[in-house]
């Protein structure tokens, strides 16, 4: 079955789409709205302010790439043209991989569909720590039930893949909650290849919603085209100031790309943003730009099922746990929540964290091998400040991230919870990702060997796929970057719209949280911008 490709016949019927690899000359534009980031957030806003008349020009760093290009479902070529760094992105001492993506739709193009509200504990949390105002429960319900009409989010209806029957048997086993992830997803094959970019349109990412309706109302899409950095006089910002990409979409050509707005919109997500606020001199008195970072830092526990797993196959992520998540409430011991990824050989090797003999091994029993993750809620207590975005020579992003004792208690705990799990659902054997940790043959023997596992960097393999905060959002200027709307608390004409603006981690995959938010502001921009 043929699946058309949307921007092509999009750019036909005249969407204004432009490459910047393939400028031969300097390019202005005026508009009234400039976003800069096409993700979450940045698509989101594109589709609110284009239907409300607004002149919407949206930039992205990464490339284009569509349907046509994910056909061949391969994952050497996805984390090459898709994802932050080729992939290879990770915090500055090398210690945390982090999975973000880079193209048109951002990390909606590649994330694995799970799309939860941000949970009330949440909200609760920073309307009482944070001064953040008009975002509970009650002020989002509409922004959630409206997000989730418009890009098909509903319960999987489908039984859990092998990889996460695991999870949900380990649960049923042992008593513990669990429930069927959301997903945003219409007309899914079911394949599994989520994260290599959908080859069939399924999945409803920015890419084949938000950000066509936007260009069909008149937006224009600039695609391989850096933001370098928004000039201002220290009330107003004046000029996104951008260069465009070669073919290769990272060497800079040397053709300088500028928009004029009335209204500027950071949305690069939790890296980016803080890295352009931070490169363009913002004003920033009470240094909050890129503090506070929080990523719910990964660990992971590998399962060897006497059953068939292919991993790799069917919905990603459909079964979720959070039975650990708020049972010490919002400021006890870390709380987490328990999710699997699949498992395709180039990121099995890096769970694996083997070399050899050993990895080989590993390999081999791929197709019976579960793994179990742990999302780990950061930013609730003093002990968990989060990282912060700095800026490297060349102006480019770098995170620090500190792992506490407090965080470090955390993730033994959920390596006692995902084998605990494991073993409940069946498995042969069970080991930690953790060079210091062998297969164990029981629950009790994991037990006792998991006590003894040193909290280390780099003994411990640790991801991230979530990336939130660094331009935190409070009513209190000395408190955040931008006021509860998105509104920069000094910059009369900057909003952002995305992740970096949470005050915490959430507790559960963000991407549901992003549109709702961004939704929720960017509809009230619209309308000041309209009058």
């Amino acid at each position: 079955m043929a699946i058309p490709d949307i921007y092509s016949a999009g750019i036909a019927a005249g969407w204004n789409v432009v490459d910047g690899a393939a400028l031969t000359a300097p390019l202005s534009l005026d508009a009234d709205v400039v976003i800069a980031g096409s993700g979450a957030g940045g698509g989101v806003a594109a589709e609110i302010l284009s239907e409300a008349g607004l002149r919407v020009v949206l930039v992205e760093e990464g490339a284009l790439r569509t349907s046509d290009s994910f056909k061949d479902m391969d994952e050497g070529r996805a984390y090459r043209e898709l994802y932050q760094e080729g992939a290879a992105r990770a915090t500055s001492d090398g210690a945390i991989a982090i999975l973000q993506g880079r193209s048109v739709g951002g990390s909606t193009t590649v994330n694995w569909s799970s799309s939860f509200r941000t949970p009330r504990q949440t909200l609760a949390h920073w309307a009482a720590h944070h001064a953040v105002s008009g975002h509970s429960a009650a002020d989002m319900a509409p922004w959630f039930e409206r997000m989730e009409a418009r890009l098909s989010v509903a319960p999987w209806g489908m039984p859990p893949n092998n990889n996460n029957d695991v999870l949900k048997r380990g649960c049923d086993k042992l008593g513990w909650e669990s429930h069927v992830i959301p997903r945003n997803v219409k007309g899914c094959w079911n394949s599994g290849y989520c994260g290599l970019g959908c080859p069939v349109n399924a999945k409803q990412s920015m890419l084949v919603s938000t950000i066509p309706a936007a260009l069909a109302k008149g937006a224009t899409l600039l695609h391989r085209v850096r933001v370098r950095a928004l000039e201002h006089d220290g009330k107003t910002v004046t000029t996104l100031a951008g260069e465009a990409l070669g073919a290769d979409g990272r060497t800079p050509s040397g053709i300088a790309v500028t928009v004029r707005a009335r209204h500027y919109v950071a949305a690069g997500g939790a890296i980016n943003t803080p890295a352009l606020l931070l490169r363009s001199r913002v004003p920033d008195p009470y240094q909050r730009v890129g503090v506070r970072t929080f990523i719910h830092p990964v660990n992971l526990s590998v399962a060897v099922m006497p059953e068939q797993v292919d991993p790799y196959y069917g919905a990603p992520q459909s079964i979720a746990s959070d039975h650990f998540q708020w049972k010490d409430g919002a400021t006890g011991p870390m709380g987490y929540k328990l999710e699997v990824p699949p498992l395709f050989p180039g990121i099995s090797a890096g769970v694996f964290n083997q070399v050899g003999e050993a990895l080989r091994a590993d390999m081999a029993a791929l197709p019976h091998t579960n793994a179990m993750l742990a999302l780990l809620r950061d930013g609730f207590v003093a002990q968990s400040e989060g990282g912060r975005v700095r800026l490297a020579d060349d102006g480019s992003p770098v995170l620090d991230y500190d792992i506490s004792d407090y965080v470090w208690d955390g993730m033994r705990r959920a390596w006692l919870s995902m084998a605990e799990a494991q073993f409940a659902a069946g498995a042969l054997r069970v080991r930690p990702a953790h060079l210091d940790a062998p297969y164990y043959d029981s629950w009790a023997q994991a037990r006792q060997g998991i006590a003894t596992l040193a909290l280390a960097k780099f003994r411990a393999a640790l991801f991230t796929a979530h990336l939130m905060g660094g331009c935190a959002m409070s009513d209190e200027p000395q408190g955040g970057v931008v006021d509860s709307h998105g509104r920069h608390h000094q910059l009369a004409n900057l909003s952002v719209l995305d992740g970096s603006v949470f005050p915490t981690s959430i507790g559960a995959n963000p991407q549901l949280s992003v549109f709702a938010l961004s939704a929720q502001n960017a509809q009230a921009l619209a309308g000041q911008l309209a009058r």
